[in-house]
């Protein structure tokens, strides 16, 4: 499994990661800030995922795509 974690506060926005990957990342409806999709969530926390590892590159590209770089990916 791949731990990935976004700085939710630090988003823009900007659409990279849920376009590049979004079998992980999804905007939130309600803040239109990235969030982990729910399937991958742990405990529930939008900001914070285990996603398994054949998802690996993809988090990778969206999280090198990101311009804010909030997105933190740990194996």
């Amino acid at each position: 499994m791949v731990k990935v974690t976004i700085d939710r506060p630090g988003c823009i926005s900007c659409e990279s990661c849920w376009t590049l990957c979004p079998d992980v990342f999804k905007q939130n409806p309600n803040d239109d800030l990235s969030e982990v999709v729910e399937q991958y969530q742990v405990d529930g926390n939008p900001a914070e995922g285990e996603v398994p590892d054949n998802l690996a590159d993809c988090i990778l590209e969206a999280a090198d795509s990101c311009p804010v770089t909030v997105i933190v990916v740990e194996d």
